[in-house]
C-alpha cells in the first residue's frame, strides 16, 4: 500500500485507502499505529471504502510536541475527512483508538453513521490507570531495542489468551486466518516505534478521558465488542457502556484477549460487517 499524507491541523497526517463503498475510518490504539489493522485492513476493504492512518505521535504521522489531549486527536479526524471531503463515516476504534472515538462522537455526532467500539474503557477517575499503561509500555520500549521477539512475546501474554497464544509460539511464521503471523506483528513493531516522548503525551492525552456521564449522549447507532479475558480493558467497564450508551449492542468474544481483532479476526471482522451493512 502507499503511504499517503494529509495537511491536518498543522501536521502531517499519513494514511492509507483501500477498497470502494461506504466510508469507515480506523483509529488504533496507544503505543501503536495503522498497521495494527493487518487483520481488518483487506477483509474490511471487500465492502467498504477503508481508511486507517497514524495518529499525531504515531507511525508515519508528524510528532509534534505540545499538549495532547483527547479533544486535539477528535479534531485531527475531523480535519482529516475534511481533507478527504468526507462528510459522514463509519467509525471503529479498538483501545485507545476507542478512547479517542467516543470522544469524536460526543463532539461530532453529525459526522458519524455508526460507530464501533473494541476493548476500550470511558477513563479513569484519577491519573492512575493511564500511569500504570504508560509505564508498562516504557518498559516494553526498551525491551523492544535489546530483544525484539522477547518484548513481543512479553507483551502477548497481555493480549491473547493462552491457548492461542501457545499455538501461535508453536507456528511463527504460520499465517492465521491467511492476514497475519507473528513474524509480521514483530516486523510491525519493529517499524516507525513510538518514542519514550510519544509514550508520555499519548499517556497525557488518555487522562483527559472522561466521558462516563457523557455516553447518554451518543445517539449513533453503536456496537461494542468485548473479550472475556482482557485485562487491559475488562468486560465489566464495556458492559457498563453498552448500559449507558442509549442504540448500543453488545457482542461479547470468548477465550479472547485485548488482541482479540487479531486472535479471533473472522469472528471479529464478521459482526462487524454484519452491523454496518444490515
Amino acid at each position: 500500500m502507499t503511504n499517503l499524507f494529509a495537511d491536518v491541523n498543522g501536521i502531517k497526517i499519513c494514511y492509507e485507502i483501500k477498497g470502494e463503498g461506504e466510508p469507515i475510518l480506523l483509529v488504533h490504539g496507544f503505543g501503536s499505529k495503522k498497521e495494527t489493522w493487518i487483520a481488518q485492513f483487506k477483509p474490511f476493504s471487500e465492502h467498504f471504502k477503508i481508511i486507517r492512518f497514524d495518529n499525531r505521535g504515531a507511525g508515519k504521522s508528524d510528532r509534534p510536541k505540545g499538549v495532547y489531549t483527547m479533544e486535539v486527536f477528535a479534531d485531527d479526524i475531523a480535519g482529516l475527512l475534511d481533507y478527504l471531503e468526507i462528510d459522514k463515516v463509519h467509525i471503529i476504534g479498538w483501545s485507545l483508538g476507542g478512547m479517542i472515538v467516543q470522544n469524536f462522537v460526543i463532539k461530532y455526532p453529525d459526522r458519524v453513521k455508526k460507530m464501533v467500539l473494541i476493548n476500550t474503557n470511558y477513563g479513569q477517575p484519577d491519573e492512575s490507570g493511564a500511569e500504570v499503561y504508560k509505564n508498562m509500555r516504557l518498559v516494553d520500549l526498551k525491551l523492544r531495542k535489546e530483544d525484539p521477539k522477547k518484548s513481543f512475546w512479553q507483551s502477548a501474554r497481555g493480549g491473547f489468551y493462552i491457548k492461542f497464544r501457545k499455538q501461535m509460539e508453536a507456528e511463527p511464521s504460520k499465517k492465521w486466518y491467511g492476514l497475519w503471523s507473528v513474524e509480521d506483528l514483530i516486523e510491525n513493531r519493529m517499524t516507525d516505534p513510538p518514542t519514550v516522548e510519544d509514550i508520555g503525551v499519548q499517556a497525557e492525552a488518555a487522562n483527559t478521558h472522561h466521558t462516563l456521564e457523557r455516553l447518554h449522549e451518543i445517539q449513533n447507532e453503536s456496537l461494542l465488542i468485548t473479550s472475556t479475558h482482557d485485562r487491559v480493558m475488562p468486560m465489566a467497564v464495556m458492559k457498563e457502556m453498552h448500559e449507558r450508551i442509549p442504540n448500543s449492542t453488545l457482542k461479547i468474544i470468548d477465550k479472547a484477549g485485548h488482541d482479540s481483532p487479531l486472535s479471533r479476526a473472522p469472528e471479529v471482522n464478521s459482526i462487524i460487517i454484519e452491523f454496518l451493512t444490515k
